[in-house]
């Protein structure tokens, strides 16, 4: 994908649905944000990925960073089963390259 000049704010949004729009340095203080944000630009990266080779039978493996394999695990925990397969089918073809 394109780098793309990141915004100067963010948006944080609260289980209840307050919004809170904050300077992008100032939400990288916490180090969760820091890697949720990381986290969050692969899973959307993959769903644009999954969307373009959606009627493709052969589909080759998204590459992704080894250091972020094991999050992206947990992460997809979080959302539909077919992510949670992708993370995994990832993980085991990360361990095969090392």
């Amino acid at each position: 994908m394109a780098e793309q000049q990141l915004s100067e704010y963010v948006t944080l949004i609260s289980n209840d649905g307050f919004e809170f729009v904050v300077k992008r340095d100032a939400a990288n203080v916490a180090g969760t944000i820091r890697k949720i944000g990381m986290v969050m630009e692969k899973l959307s990266e993959y769903l644009y990925y999954n969307l373009k080779h959606k009627e493709a039978k052969h589909v080759p493996d998204m590459e992704l960073p080894p250091a972020l394999v094991l999050e992206l695990l947990v992460a997809a925990d979080f959302f539909d089963g077919e992510l949670y397969r992708w993370s995994l089918l990832a993980l085991e073809n990360q361990w095969r390259r090392s």
